[in-house]
């Protein structure tokens, strides 16, 4: 049986990361760290080879976390509608149960 307080969690988790991602300030940040590692990367030299990599990879770990924020929204919708599952079929017993 799946444990339901472990979805509510993921629900609530899911809740929290969506008011992040629509968060204006949390936007700003990561548009302006993407715009600054991009500019500073687009400016290395040719035989700057370690900064180019490693602002490559700041600009990706930018968009991981913007992703990982969007994965926990969307496994949290999952647990939200298990969770309504859950409660829909208790609800159906409940009533099989009054009729008999």
């Amino acid at each position: 049986m799946t444990d339901e307080f472990a979805l509510q969690r993921a629900a609530a988790k899911a809740a929290r990361a969506q008011g992040l991602l629509e968060d204006e300030l949390l936007k700003e940040a990561f548009a302006s760290l993407e715009g600054a590692y991009t500019s500073a990367w687009r400016s290395t030299t040719i035989d700057d080879m370690v900064g180019r990599e490693k602002l490559f990879l700041a600009i990706n770990i930018v968009g991981k976390v913007r992703d990982h924020l969007h994965a926990i929204v969307s496994n949290g919708a999952l647990a939200a509608r298990e969770l309504r599952d859950l409660a829909e079929t208790a609800e159906r017993q409940k009533r099989w149960q009054d009729v008999r």
